[in-house]
């Protein structure tokens, strides 16, 4: 079997626009993506460099790929239209160079002070200090490499306390959780809307060892119960839903709220939706054109 590479290069709402139209047309029957993002834009630090991602998603070259081909370039050039997309690149591989690219843009990664994420077919040595989640790419979302996932893995590894209740809505591929879990949840509850990152994530639970204590349920309003610290990493729209829906109301006394996968140009939005709940921002963090926001409950 040979693949065809299709690439785009894009940031802040385009990138999220360009990794749906990609999932829409090569997701697998199984519920898995052929989609990656590539946060490449890094300094030899470990800075941001450059805000755009390259988007990369793989078509087995059968009788479907020219008219999923087309179906990919007439979208593209639709968003075109809207953000400043360039045109994209196209690249013939064997099934071994597929096999070979797509664990290439997989690498053990530190996120953090203390957390490492890893596919399974990379080694890691941890330091006594150091947390480490096993992923492997199954879903174009919640890798660690995308901005928004980083910025909420860093303010989660500040906030998060021994024994705390947890609440991911919108999970994903489950990182977040995984992450929550294993810096000392007593209890955590992923949710999602979609039944492919309901499956990814008790995957992935499951190969981390935490079954036992992550929840994974379907839904896409706030679940009942009170959470000390709900994870939110969704678009910001969504996000604003969420808050009308009762949210926060889900908040135990002194909780605290991430929220993330927010543009800077939405933060004053976000800010608002959420002071007017009665919590307060403690922290904002930015990377690039993305910015995260932590919230606390009156205690």
């Amino acid at each position: 079997m040979r693949w065809l590479e299709i690439r785009v290069r894009a940031d802040g709402e385009a990138a999220e626009a360009v990794s749906e139209l990609f999932n829409r047309y090569t997701t697998r029957p199984d519920g898995t993506s052929n989609t990656v993002i590539e946060a490449d834009g890094y300094d030899a630090l470990g800075e941001l460099a450059d805000s755009s991602v390259v988007i990369k998603t793989y078509i087995p070259l059968d009788e479907q790929a020219d008219e999923i081909k087309r179906q990919i370039e007439e979208g593209l050039w639709h968003l075109s239209q809207l953000y400043p997309i360039p045109q994209p690149e196209f690249r013939e591989l064997t099934e071994e160079d597929w096999h070979q690219a797509w664990k290439a843009q997989f690498q053990p990664l530190k996120v953090g002070s203390r957390l490492v994420i890893k596919p399974s077919w990379h080694d890691w040595l941890p330091t006594p200090d150091e947390v480490v989640i096993e992923l492997d790419p199954g879903m174009a979302f919640g890798t660690g490499l995308h901005p928004t996932t980083r910025l909420c893995l860093e303010l989660l590894e500040r906030y998060i306390r021994p024994g705390m209740r947890v609440l991911d809505q919108g999970s994903g591929s489950g990182i977040l959780s995984l992450a929550a879990a294993k810096l000392g949840a007593a209890h955590v509850h992923a949710r999602d809307i979609d039944p492919a990152a309901v499956r990814a994530t008790r995957e992935n639970a499951e190969r981390n060892g935490l079954s036992e204590r992550i929840r994974v349920t379907m839904g896409a309003t706030p679940p009942e119960g009170q959470y000390d610290l709900i994870l939110c990493n969704i678009l910001a729209d969504v996000i604003i839903k969420l808050l009308e829906q009762g949210l926060t109301a889900r908040l135990a006394p002194g909780g605290v709220l991430l929220v993330s996968g927010i543009l800077t140009t939405q933060v004053d939005e976000i800010v608002a939706a959420i002071t007017a709940q009665g919590l307060r921002i403690c922290e904002r963090r930015e990377e690039g054109d993305w910015a995260a926001l932590a919230a606390s409950a009156p205690k």
